[in-house]
């Protein structure tokens, strides 16, 4: 067993990785609200779609990550996020424009 307080570790350098993906996921999936949950060892993110006067949103999509994927995912979001608004301007959320009219990705 390593010493907690022993030098860090270092992690092995990735290797490039080649991504394959089908058609059919390939088109993707429309989500405009999403769900998160969360255990002791996983994040459960669930892709939703809501529509307008309806009372059921369908769920399209469901992602299972361990706590150290989610944080990964939360960092290049934010980076990407960032990235997008330095290029096109910052992202007005509904909410924030009318407190009423707030639908989906909330935290």
């Amino acid at each position: 067993m390593s010493d907690p307080k022993g030098p860090p570790r270092t992690m092995p350098q990735q290797q490039n990785l080649q991504i394959a993906i089908d058609e059919a996921e390939g088109q993707g999936v429309y989500a405009n609200l999403a769900l998160i949950a969360h255990s002791n060892s996983e994040f459960i993110l669930d892709f939703a779609r809501a529509m307008p006067g309806l009372p059921k949103a369908k769920v399209h999509a469901r992602v299972i990550l361990t706590p150290v994927n989610a944080k990964a995912l939360h960092r290049a979001l934010g980076e990407n996020l960032g990235k997008f608004e330095a290029q096109y301007g910052t992202i007005q959320l509904l909410g924030d424009i009318d407190p009423g009219k707030s639908i989906g990705f909330k935290s």
